[in-house]
C-alpha cells in the first residue's frame, strides 16, 4: 500500500514538472481507458501471480481477483494517497453480484460504502452491478444482449462490442456481495 502511494506520489511531481506550450504544468491522472489489457500483452508475468500476457489492473483497482477482503477494503486500500492531486482524473472500478443490491438493506449498504469513500477523500469510483452467468451469456449469444453496458476504466462500452480479452477482464474482476 505505502509502495502505491509512493509511486502515485512520484508520478505526481514528474507530471508538475513537464509543461508546454497550453499549460504551465501537466495533471496527472490515474486511469487506463482500457489499455491495461493491451498493456499487459506486453508485460512480463509479476510477483503477484499475473502471468506473461494477461491484462494489468485497470487503473486503480486491484489486480482481478486479487481483492479478497470485499469493497471497503478495497476502498481502504485506495485511500492510501491523495486523491486531490489527481484532478485530470481516476477510475477504481468494483464488480458487484446483482444480488447484492435485489433488498433494500443492500442499497443502503451501497449508498453508504460510497459515502464513506468519498467523504474519507476518494475521487470517484465506478460500479459493474453484474453477473458473471450474465456476461459469459452474452459472450455465447451477443445479438441476445446488444444492450449490456458495462464500465470498463473510465468510460462506458456495450458489453458485446468490447474485444473477447477485454471481456474476459471484466468477467475476472471479483464479484462482490454485501
Amino acid at each position: 500500500m505505502y509502495e502505491f502511494r509512493w509511486v502515485c506520489d512520484t508520478y505526481y511531481e514528474i507530471c508538475k514538472e513537464c509543461c508546454s506550450t497550453r499549460t504551465n504544468h501537466f495533471k496527472a491522472g490515474l486511469y487506463s481507458a482500457s489499455d491495461h489489457v493491451f498493456q499487459g500483452y506486453h508485460t512480463w508475468a509479476t510477483p503477484d501471480g499475473r502471468k506473461t500476457g494477461e491484462p494489468m489492473a485497470d487503473a486503480t483497482s486491484p489486480a482481478q481477483g486479487r481483492d479478497r477482503n470485499g469493497p471497503t477494503a478495497v476502498f481502504a486500500s485506495a485511500l492510501c494517497y491523495d486523491h486531490s492531486k489527481f484532478m485530470d482524473g481516476l477510475a477504481l472500478n468494483i464488480r458487484i453480484h446483482p444480488s447484492a443490491l435485489s433488498r433494500e438493506d443492500g442499497i443502503a449498504k451501497l449508498r453508504d460504502m460510497t459515502r464513506a469513500y468519498l467523504n474519507s477523500g476518494g475521487m470517484e469510483v465506478q460500479y459493474n452491478i453484474i453477473s458473471s452467468e450474465t456476461m459469459r451469456a452474452a459472450q455465447k449469444d451477443p445479438d441476445s444482449y446488444r444492450d449490456l453496458v458495462v464500465r470498463i476504466a473510465g468510460y462506458s462500452a456495450y458489453f458485446v462490442e468490447l474485444s473477447r480479452d477485454c471481456q474476459n477482464d471484466i468477467i475476472r474482476r471479483t464479484e462482490n456481495a454485501f
